[in-house]
């Protein structure tokens, strides 16, 4: 028997947030987009795979695209068991992978 689906499915507001290239994100404004810790983060940016700008956290500002790069690294961790140096490494290696398409 098929399940009944909610008749407010359809029209429950979506919610999220528009991030401008240009834009530069504090340590907070990452970890709750992200929905992690500043520890995790930090654990990143100790691994390579986060590099903010500024020399201290309270200072610490990062790219848009590098939400990406956090939600991606906690995919692989979540899904595949990868560690964070692992993650690092995936990462950089499919970065690559797209500049080379882009290339052609």
């Amino acid at each position: 028997m098929a399940k009944k689906r909610d008749e407010n499915y359809l029209f429950q507001p979506l919610t999220g947030m528009i991030l401008d290239d240009q834009a530069r994100l504090s340590l907070e404004e990452l970890c709750e987009i992200c929905g992690i810790s500043a520890e995790t983060i930090v654990d990143m940016i100790d691994e390579g795979l986060l590099e903010p700008q500024g020399r201290v956290p309270g200072e610490w500002r990062f790219r848009c695209y590098e939400v990406r790069r956090v939600q991606v690294a906690l995919r692989l961790q979540q899904d595949l068991r990868v560690n964070l140096p692992g993650a690092a490494l995936i990462l950089d290696l499919l970065e690559e992978l797209e500049e080379l398409r882009r290339r052609l």
